[in-house]
């Protein structure tokens, strides 16, 4: 006959094996969560205690939060939230700063206009649709917000690596760049890096029929400081729209573009 003793403050075996499944991210976002709600700096040992989390593992997952520069010791030996959070933070802020001039300035095209307008920005090898205003007219997009396409397939996927060095949208493109729904996008890398570039010296692009049929995309960069295109606005409207020249479309998102430039305090007035 065995007999089973449960020694104070141990944890069933149960929970136990629960705890061992916490993965290291998880582990280190509940140390950083926890000096947050705190407000002050905290030692490994009350960490460990307030997460219910072994004491060596939140030595080690500490000692690697400090030598990523995500939480700093203090004097006492304590530790606080790093000076890399504090930079995340401030580009965080900036994201929702832009977001919120950006997204006045698409309304604000869109009526004056009357197509739909949408911002995009770059994640990797995709255009990806962040805002859309859509216009007042029966004409619907396909690309809703949230939409990932292909860099070749659009104005704003050419305007937003324009900035890069030649060698590298060439190998960006000969990546990445496919074959469009109606086989009208530009596939050859060298062609589409150049036209990249000419494109954002304009600050203007306009691609119809390419990534879908009789839908064409005017778009200007939203430039920083630096000069990298870090978003487009672009008006997205029927194709035969897109071809009449005192339409001003192009004018009016250049211009649209250039005010979320200055609001920004990325271009002088």
């Amino acid at each position: 006959m065995s007999t089973t003793i449960q020694i104070a403050g141990a944890q069933p075996a149960d929970e136990v094996g629960a705890r061992s499944r916490v993965s290291g991210m998880d582990r280190a976002l509940q140390i950083l969560d926890y000096l947050y709600e705190i407000g002050e700096p905290a030692g490994a040992y009350v960490i460990a205690k307030a997460i219910a989390a072994p004491l060596s593992t939140v030595y080690a997952t500490i000692e690697s939060l400090i030598e990523r520069n995500m939480l700093g010791r203090q004097a006492d030996g304590s530790v606080w939230l790093g000076a890399r959070l504090y930079h995340y933070g401030l580009a965080y802020a900036r994201s929702l700063d832009f977001l919120t001039v950006a997204t006045h300035e698409m309304h604000e095209l869109c009526r004056q206009v009357g197509e739909t307008v949408q911002l995009c920005s770059r994640e990797g090898d995709h255009m990806l649709v962040m805002a859309m205003a859509e216009g007042p007219g029966h004409f619907r997009v396909a690309s809703r917000v949230g939409t990932r396409v292909p860099l070749n397939w659009t104005a704003s996927g050419r305007l937003l690596v324009g900035h890069l060095p030649l060698d590298q949208r060439v190998a960006l493109f000969r990546r990445c760049a496919k074959t469009s729904p109606t086989g009208r996008a530009e596939i050859d890398p060298l062609v589409l890096a150049q036209a990249a570039e000419q494109s954002l010296d304009a600050r203007l692009c306009v691609q119809a029929g390419e990534s879908d049929y009789s839908v064409a995309c005017i778009a200007s960069p939203v430039c920083d400081t630096t000069g990298a295109c870090v978003a487009t606005i672009s008006i997205v409207l029927p194709e035969q729209k897109a071809l009449d020249a005192n339409a001003g479309f192009n004018e009016a998102v250049k211009e649209a573009a250039e005010r979320i430039e200055v609001e920004m305090a990325w271009r002088s007035k």
